[in-house]
């Protein structure tokens, strides 16, 4: 499957990327804007064009990431996040029929934990977790070398699950940052590659949250690996140390010492995970 040409889309709230994929790496990108509060059509409109400018008949199927609840079976994504008029859009649908190749849509933690898989520093592992820790905490989960969505794409919002006075993403992305100190985790991070005591304290109380919340994966499904992305990921140096402190507490030590947990090294996995949607469902299909 690798040597045919694939398209990845990566649709955020301001901008989509495009990026076209042959033997396993990018090669051709195209960005674009999006007009956040037009109508659905209208935005419709700007990824379709986006997309032209990449795409061409060689093309054998299109992946797309999106930051929303998404039906993976019919391609259906609801109340995407900050475009409020795209509540219930059949996007699989339109991008088909205007490109006539089959498109597979999934939400944006889940394209991460696939692009991992087949892009980046999962492919070794057969079950992983991958972890984007931003505006939120997602995870999407490699079951036995599969995507594993849950009948309602809702496996792995373990950000969701109460924890402490909130929710474990509350204290496990950036919201913690500027709740519990007023003040953005970009600000900290930038204090603590500094060495300042107060910001390098402040990463300690935050792993030992993820720590915490790694516990909770391990509990529901028990990967071999944990691998985190997302724009507070870069920090991982910084709190690394108080992460595995709270996970030595975990009841079952040989599951800890096995565990492999990393950042990703891969600068443009949004758009490659876009793109392993498509290995994923031929995989699927194939057996």
């Amino acid at each position: 499957m690798e040597d045919e040409t694939i398209l990845g889309v990566d649709l955020g709230a301001t901008k989509i990327g495009v990026g076209k994929i042959e033997n396993g790496r990018i090669i051709k990108t195209y960005y674009g804007d999006i007009t956040a509060q037009a109508a659905e059509g209208r935005i419709l409109e700007e990824i379709i064009q986006t997309i032209e400018n990449v795409f061409n008949p060689t093309i054998k199927g299109i992946g797309v990431g999106v930051p929303s609840l998404v039906d993976v079976e019919k391609g259906i994504v609801y109340d995407v996040q900050n475009i409020p008029s795209w509540k219930k859009v059949h996007l699989k649908d339109i991008l088909e029929e205007k490109f006539n190749a089959p498109v597979y849509v999934n939400n944006d933690a889940n394209c991460f934990a696939v692009g991992e898989k087949y892009f980046g520093k999962g492919k070794e592992f057969r079950s992983l977790a991958g972890v984007t820790i931003g505006s939120g905490f997602g995870t999407g989960l490699i079951i036995d070398n599969r995507l594993y969505c849950g009948e309602n794409c809702g496996a792995g919002e373990f950000g969701s699950i109460p924890y402490l006075d909130k929710i474990y993403e509350y204290y496990c992305s950036g919201q913690f940052f500027l709740g519990e100190f007023g003040t953005k985790g970009e600000e900290i991070f930038n204090r603590a590659e500094q060495r300042e005591a107060e910001a390098l304290g402040i990463f300690q109380k935050f792993g030992r949250h993820i720590g915490n919340a790694v516990k909770v994966i391990l509990f529901a499904v028990d990967p071999e690996a944990v691998i985190f992305g997302g724009s507070v990921s870069r920090s991982f140096h910084h709190f690394q140390e108080s992460m595995w402190e709270s996970l030595y507490e975990f009841p079952y030590k040989h599951a800890i010492d096995r565990l492999k947990i990393m950042p990703t090294e891969e600068p443009q996995i949004s758009i490659l995970g876009a793109a392993a949607l498509y290995y994923d469902a031929r995989r699927t299909e194939q057996t």
